[in-house]
Formats: C-alpha cells, sequence, structure tokens
C-alpha cells in the first residue's frame, strides 16, 4: 500500500491540506453537480427499497381477502417475510455483479427484478403469485441495499463523501414515508394500483443508470486507466487525477486472485462492518417500525396509524439532520450518540411501560420514547453503517464486503420480524425493549473500541488507520 505523508511513514495528519497529485489545490472545488446527478440517479434504488418495505402494511388484510387467505396471519406473515429473504439474496449476490459488470451495470440490472416484482404482485390472482412477486422485489431491493451506498462512496469527492452517504438512509426513509402516505390516500382495496406505483422507482433508476457515469474506481481496479480518467474527470473535474490516485492506492487491484471466504472474513474491516450490520437491526430499529402500531394499540393510543406516520416523518427528520452533520461531527461520535439515545429512549420506554404504578401514562411513554429512539437512530445508527463499510473496506474486498455486511443486515432483520411478537407474547414489551436497550449498549462499547474515524480522509488514509 502507498502511505501518504512524511518519509519517516507515518499516518498523514487529516489537518493538513492535501495538493492532488496533478498539483491542483483545493481552493477553488470544483462543482458538484455531475456527481449530485449520479446520486440522485442512484437514490432512485433506494427509494424503491423504503416503498416496498412499507407498501405491504396497510392494505394486508385486503390482499388477503382477494386472494383467498384472510385470517391466516401464517399466510400474511409470508407476504411480508417473503421480501426480507428476497433481499437477503439479492444482498448476496450483489458482489459478484457489481465486481464482474460494474457498479452502474449492476444498478441498470436491478431495476429489471425491482419493476418484475412490483408487475407480478399487481396482477397477481393467487398466494403463489404474490410471495413470488414479492420474492422477486426483495431481490431488487436487497441488490439495491448493496449497491447504492457502494456506488455513492465511490463517486462522491473526499469532502463530502460523509454528507452524500447519507443521501441513501434519507431516500430510505423517503420511500416508506410514501409507503404510508400512499396506504392513506388510496383505499385498501385499491392494492393492485400501489404495487403497480413500485414500478416508477424502478424504471427511473434504469433510464437513468443509461447515461450515468460508471464509478472510475472500479474501472481502474479492472486497469481500464483511459475510461478510469474520463469517468473521474467527468466527476470530480479537474482534481480527478489526485483523487482517483488516493482511492486507487487503497486495496489494490481487483484483477488479482479471486477474494476467498477466510481473506473476507480475516478483514478487520469486513468483521466491524458485519458486526455494525448486526447490532444495527439487533437494537430493534425494525421491530419499531414494523410493528409499532401493534405496541401503540396497547399503549392505549387512538390513532395508532397516524402515531406510525409520525414515526416515518421523524426518522426522516432526523436523518436530514444526520446528512448536515456527518462531515462535521464525524462517523464514530455521530454512531456513539445515537445508540446512547437509542439505548436511554428504550430503557425509559421498559420502565414506563413495566411498572403497574405508570400504566395511565402508557400511550405518552410509548410514543414519546419511540419517537425519540427512532429521531436517534436516524442520526446516526441508520445512516453511518452504510456510508463506513464502503469507506473502510479496501477496493478488493469492497463489493463483497458491503454484500456481506447487508446479507446479515437482511437476516437479522428477518429474523426479528419473526421474533418480535412471539417474544412480546412470552416476555413482554418491557423485558424485550430492556433486551433492545442492552443491544444499545453493547453497541457503543464495540464502535468505542474498533470503529475509526474516516471523517476528511482518503479511501487510502482510512486503509492505514483500520491497519488491514
Amino acid at each position: 500500500m502507498r502511505v501518504r505523508g512524511g518519509l519517516d511513514g507515518k499516518a498523514p495528519d487529516p489537518l493538513i491540506p492535501r495538493a492532488s497529485a496533478a498539483g491542483i489545490t483545493s481552493e477553488q472545488p470544483p462543482s458538484l453537480a455531475p456527481v449530485l446527478a449520479a446520486v440522485v440517479i442512484a437514490s432512485f434504488g433506494a427509494l424503491a427499497f423504503g416503498y416496498h418495505l412499507g407498501v405491504v402494511n396497510g392494505p394486508l388484510d385486503a390482499i388477503a381477502a382477494d386472494l383467498g387467505f384472510a385470517g391466516n396471519a401464517g399466510l400474511q406473515g409470508a407476504v411480508v417475510s417473503s421480501l426480507l429473504a428476497g433481499a437477503a439474496v439479492g444482498s448476496l449476490g450483489g458482489s459478484g455483479l457489481a465486481d464482474t459488470f460494474g457498479r452502474r451495470t449492476t444498478l441498470l440490472l436491478d431495476a429489471l427484478p425491482m419493476a418484475a416484482g412490483a408487475l407480478l404482485s399487481a396482477t397477481a390472482t393467487g398466494l403463489q403469485a404474490m410471495i413470488a412477486g414479492r420474492f422477486l422485489a426483495g431481490i431488487g431491493i436487497g441488490l439495491s441495499s448493496a449497491l447504492v451506498p457502494l456506488y455513492i462512496s465511490e463517486v462522491a469527492p473526499d469532502r463530502v463523501r460523509g454528507a452524500l452517504g447519507s443521501i441513501n438512509q434519507l431516500v430510505i426513509c423517503v420511500g416508506i414515508v410514501a409507503a404510508l402516505v400512499v396506504n392513506v390516500v388510496v383505499p385498501a382495496q385499491s392494492w393492485r394500483s400501489m404495487f403497480m406505483l413500485a414500478t416508477v422507482p424502478a424504471a427511473a433508476l434504469g433510464l437513468g443508470m443509461l447515461t450515468a457515469p460508471e464509478s472510475p474506481v472500479w474501472l481502474a481496479s479492472k486497469g481500464r486507466a483511459a475510461e478510469a480518467d474520463g469517468a473521474a474527470r467527468r466527476l470530480w473535474g479537474p482534481a480527478a487525477a489526485g483523487q482517483l490516485a488516493d482511492t486507487t492506492a487503497a486495496g489494490g487491484s481487483s484483477r488479482a486472485a479471486p477474494v476467498g471466504l477466510s481473506e473476507l472474513l480475516g478483514s478487520r474491516s469486513v468483521r466491524v462492518g458485519m458486526t455494525l450490520f448486526l447490532l444495527q437491526q439487533a437494537s430493534g430499529i425494525n421491530a419499531i417500525v414494523y410493528f409499532s402500531s401493534s405496541v401503540f394499540e396497547q399503549a392505549g393510543i387512538a390513532s395508532a396509524a397516524l402515531a406510525s406516520a409520525a414515526v416515518g416523518m421523524s426518522n426522516v427528520v432526523g436523518t436530514v439532520v444526520a446528512a448536515s452533520l456527518m462531515d462535521r461531527a464525524g462517523r464514530k461520535q455521530l454512531l456513539t450518540l445515537s445508540f446512547s439515545g437509542m439505548g436511554l429512549s428504550m430503557l425509559i420506554m421498559a420502565v414506563g411501560l413495566g411498572l403497574p404504578s405508570l400504566a395511565p401514562y402508557a400511550g405518552p411513554v410509548a410514543l414519546v420514547g419511540t419517537l425519540a429512539y427512532i429521531v436517534s437512530f436516524a442520526l446516526g445508527a441508520g445512516p453511518v453503517p452504510g456510508l463506513l463499510v464502503p469507506e473502510i473496506t479496501p477496493t478488493r474486498l469492497r463489493g463483497k464486503a458491503v454484500s456481506a455486511s447487508l446479507a446479515t443486515h437482511w437476516v437479522v432483520n428477518l429474523a426479528l420480524g419473526q421474533l418480535f411478537l412471539p417474544a412480546l407474547g412470552a416476555f413482554g414489551v418491557s423485558a424485550v425493549y430492556l433486551f433492545f436497550a442492552g443491544v444499545c449498549a453493547a453497541t457503543v462499547a464495540f464502535t468505542g473500541s474498533q470503529v475509526v474515524e474516516t471523517k476528511g480522509l482518503s479511501l487510502e488514509e482510512i486503509e492505514y488507520a483500520m491497519g488491514k
């Protein structure tokens, strides 16, 4: 690895201004318009991700009645969980496609299962077709969950990589809120129209990627130097040579021998990424999102649907704030503050919902505690892991590392979705929330000992800080 810095081989001081390899200073940063255009196009994959997660919740009973499995909770659960199962498969397959065909081409291809899954669900005449459509759409959102943050991290300039990386999580939240709005505005009996709407972001992703630039980092890793230089200059302007030299120096070429499982799991950066996503999901976020209405109803809140909509909006607002702080406060600090706030919120709800003397206040405690948890999540635990994994992983391992981390995300997501309601019945909401609070506390400790700060560093400097 090429170490930037003094002749003594020490790590470079991130506070010292760096000149590019071409001798261009950073006094006049180039326009971000080409980068923003590429990020917006890729973000349609995140929009489809969020929409597919949320769209089925409102009309599920109407779907069950129309397709002949009304009253069967197990089959209704299969319709919901088939999306998550497909996402786990898609996220695992994303690395091979992205490393072989490129980030842009794979995102273009990703539009196909997203659109086909939505169409199959919209036209389903039976349970099997609905599950097949949801599974196919899941493959699409699994691919996008891995590819969108990877693509954004490789097309974004170092100085705004954190803010732009947060856009992925923000647009996922927007997609979830859009699904909630559609659930309110469109009658449940018109559920086929809800699924047809899911083809819009898929089509926008596919059409946009026809003209979007390929990742310069991937092109350089394949030895396609002229194409890499052209894509870099299109995105980053005159400073392209400097950033491209920095990013490709970190991690080597993917044309080397294939990455084996032992090498992948032997990398500290990969282990940190997988653990972060495991802890993110085990902290209870998707259990809260999926089942907030049930918890609110148990706590005596009159309009559980309206409270759930407030949860979605809180997620959006918190993520917007996180984007503004990402390149100032830093990833590690935001993670620590985020999981601390989540753990404290869970602890307060566990006490407030568990003590009989506080039963009259159960509704306000559940609503305020849940909103505080969601805002805390959005400030760091939501956007940071998806940004951090591509940053801390060398080019050679990056595609597979992101896929492994997102596969961990989806498997734990699926497990929590299946276990949350049975756990509530067996142990009660207070004990389950105490467990989530404990996971948050463990994540704060893990962040302090294992996560490195990447704010303002080039990908090469981050690799040096990780050590491996």
